[in-house]
């Protein structure tokens, strides 16, 4: 188990029944970038993964 499979582990416990709106998390993400600007390039990749998980060309 990586490290940081335990934050994903609380995500899922504490709102894992809870549905949210993209525009949502992507709020949250640009406060958290705010918050922590040197998590910036690890969040735009995430963000980037999550946007394209659906073409066809990866």
């Amino acid at each position: 188990m990586y490290f940081t499979d335990r934050g994903i582990e609380e995500l899922a416990q504490r709102r894992g029944e809870e549905e949210v709106a993209i525009s949502w998390l992507a709020e949250r993400l640009r406060d958290f970038v705010d918050l922590h600007p040197e998590f910036e390039t690890p969040v735009e990749r995430l963000a980037t993964w999550l946007a394209r998980l659906d073409d066809e060309d990866d």
